[in-house]
C-alpha cells in the first residue's frame, strides 16, 4: 500500500463526498495508472467527539518560572497562582565587624503574563512554617499545600511591566533580616541543613481581592538580598549577601500552587480525571486551561469504516480542524499560536506527546487566514496517528488531548467549539486513495 504513495501524490483530482457516498465517479488516468483504477477522495464526514476532562493534579515543581497573581475570568472563574520557594545563602560567613542594614526580595520578570497588566496586582510575602518536602517524596503539584505564617514579611501593590528589564523589589521585615544576620555572624548557622531548620522558605501570595493578571518571574534570577556594612576610619564599606532559590536539591523545593474557584456550571461537575463531559453536555464547548489541568479530549470513533470502501485504500493526508468559540478570547485572554497534542490511554492518563514520522512533536497550529471573517481554527496534522490506528486492532481505544505548551508553567486558557450546529466547529478532513477496486 505504501509503495503507491509517491505515485498517488501526483494525482490532482479531489472529489468531495457526502454522508451517503464517498465518491461515485472513477478517476481515469493514462500511462502508469490505466490499469490501476485509482480514485482520490476527500472525506470530511468522519465522526469526531470532543470532551472536557481535568487532571487530578499537575507537577509544578518542574515549572520554568514563578507564577504569581489572580484575575477573574468570565468563563473559568477566579484564577489564582502562588509560589513557594526554599532559599539558600551564597555564604555562611559574615564578618564579625559587620552591621546589618536591610533586606528585600528582587523578582525578575521573565516576559510571561496572562490577562490585564494595566490593572494593579498585590504580592504578599510570608514565611513558611514547615519544610518544603513533597508528600510523595518526588514532586510538588499545583494542588500541593505547605503551611505558612499569616503575617506579612513584606508586600507590594504594583502595575506589572512584564516585558521590562527592571526587577520588582519588595522590602522585607528587618526582624527577619536581623535574625538571619545574627545567626550567620555568630556562626550559629554554618551549613545548609542548619539554615533550612532555622528558615524554611517563603511563599508569594496574590491579593485576595485582586483582579489583574498572573505574572511570570524568573526563579533563577530572583533573589532575596541582605545589605550590611563594615565601618572604617573614614567611611563604611557596603556588602550584600544573596539568598537564591534552591534548585540544586532533588526534589526541587519549589512549586506553583494554582487553583480556580467560582468556575462555570459545567466545570464544577468535573471533580477528577474520571469525569469526562461530552461537548454536547457543556453548551457545545470544550475547555482547556494549563496550570489548572482542564483539557480537551478528542476521540475519532469510526475511522475503521474506511475499510468498508470497496477496493484497497491508502491514507494520503489527515487534518483535524477545531475552532475557538467566537468572543471567548481577547487581547488579554489571548489565543496562543500553538497547542501541544498528547495521547491518553483508556484511563485518561497521559501517555506520550504525539509525534510525526520524523519524531518531531505534532502541534495544533492556529490558522488566521480567515481572521477577517471570524473564521479561525487550530489545525492538527494527524496522518501518522491515524495510519497507526488503521493498522491496529479494531477494538482499541484511542484519544488525543490538547494542552498549552509548557502547561505546568502557564495559565493559558481556551474555549473550543463542539461538533453540534451548522457551523462545523470540529472537522476531520481525510484525503484517501482507492485502487484495485472491483469493477
Amino acid at each position: 500500500m505504501r509503495k503507491l504513495l509517491g505515485l498517488i501524490a501526483l494525482l490532482t483530482l479531489m472529489v468531495s463526498c457526502s454522508d451517503d457516498t464517498i465518491n461515485d465517479s472513477d478517476f481515469v488516468a493514462g500511462g502508469t495508472f490505466t490499469n490501476s483504477n485509482i480514485r482520490v477522495v476527500q472525506i470530511d464526514t468522519m465522526n469526531v467527539e470532543t470532551y472536557t476532562m481535568k487532571f487530578d493534579s499537575l507537577v509544578t515543581s518542574q515549572a520554568t518560572r514563578m507564577l504569581i497573581g489572580k484575575y477573574i475570568d468570565p468563563v473559568f472563574g477566579a484564577v489564582k497562582s502562588a509560589s513557594y520557594v526554599e532559599l539558600l545563602p551564597n555564604s555562611y560567613s559574615i564578618d564579625s565587624e559587620a552591621e546589618y542594614d536591610s533586606i528585600g526580595f528582587f523578582l525578575k520578570y521573565d516576559a510571561y503574563y496572562y490577562n490585564d497588566t494595566l490593572k494593579s496586582n498585590t504580592i504578599h510575602i510570608k514565611e513558611l512554617s514547615e519544610l518544603l518536602e513533597p508528600e510523595d517524596g518526588s514532586n510538588f503539584y499545583n494542588t500541593s499545600k505547605v503551611a505558612y505564617s499569616e503575617e506579612d514579611l513584606g508586600s507590594i501593590t504594583y502595575t506589572p511591566r512584564p516585558l521590562g528589564t527592571d526587577s520588582l523589589f519588595i522590602k522585607l521585615s528587618d526582624t527577619l533580616g536581623l535574625g538571619i544576620f545574627d545567626q550567620l555572624q555568630q556562626k550559629d548557622i554554618t551549613n545548609t541543613e542548619e539554615f533550612k531548620d532555622y528558615f524554611r522558605g517563603l511563599t508569594f501570595q496574590p491579593g485576595e481581592d485582586d483582579d489583574g493578571s498572573i505574572v511570570g518571574f524568573d526563579f533563577s534570577k530572583s533573589v532575596m538580598r541582605m545589605y550590611y556594612s563594615i565601618p572604617g576610619a573614614d567611611s563604611r564599606t557596603q556588602f550584600t549577601a544573596n539568598f537564591a532559590i534552591n534548585t540544586t536539591s532533588s526534589p526541587i523545593p519549589f512549586f506553583n500552587q494554582m487553583s480556580v474557584v467560582e468556575t462555570n456550571e459545567y466545570l464544577t461537575t468535573i471533580t477528577d480525571s474520571e469525569v469526562v463531559l461530552n461537548s454536547s453536555e457543556t453548551g457545545n464547548q470544550s475547555f482547556v486551561q494549563s496550570g489548572i489541568g482542564y483539557t480537551t479530549k478528542i476521540e475519532l470513533t469510526n475511522l475503521k469504516t474506511l475499510f468498508d470502501i470497496p477496493g484497497q485504500g491508502t491514507l494520503l493526508n489527515a487534518v483535524l480542524k477545531i475552532k475557538p468559540v467566537n468572543g471567548s478570547y481577547s487581547d488579554e485572554l489571548a489565543l496562543r499560536d500553538n497547542l501541544s497534542v498528547y495521547i491518553v490511554d483508556q484511563n485518561n492518563d497521559l501517555s506520550e506527546q504525539l509525534v510525526g514520522t520524523d519524531n518531531a512533536a505534532i502541534q495544533a497550529t492556529l490558522n488566521l487566514d480567515g481572521q477577517e471573517f471570524n473564521d479561525i481554527y487550530y489545525e492538527i496534522p494527524l496522518t501518522t496517528y491515524i495510519e497507526g490506528i488503521l493498522t491496529t486492532e479494531r477494538d482499541a481505544d484511542y484519544a488525543i488531548i490538547l494542552l498549552p505548551e509548557d502547561y505546568s508553567s502557564t495559565v493559558d486558557r481556551f474555549v473550543l467549539m463542539g461538533t453540534e450546529g451548522s457551523d462545523q466547529g470540529v472537522k476531520l478532513e481525510l484525503t484517501y486513495a482507492i485502487y484495485d477496486e472491483d469493477e
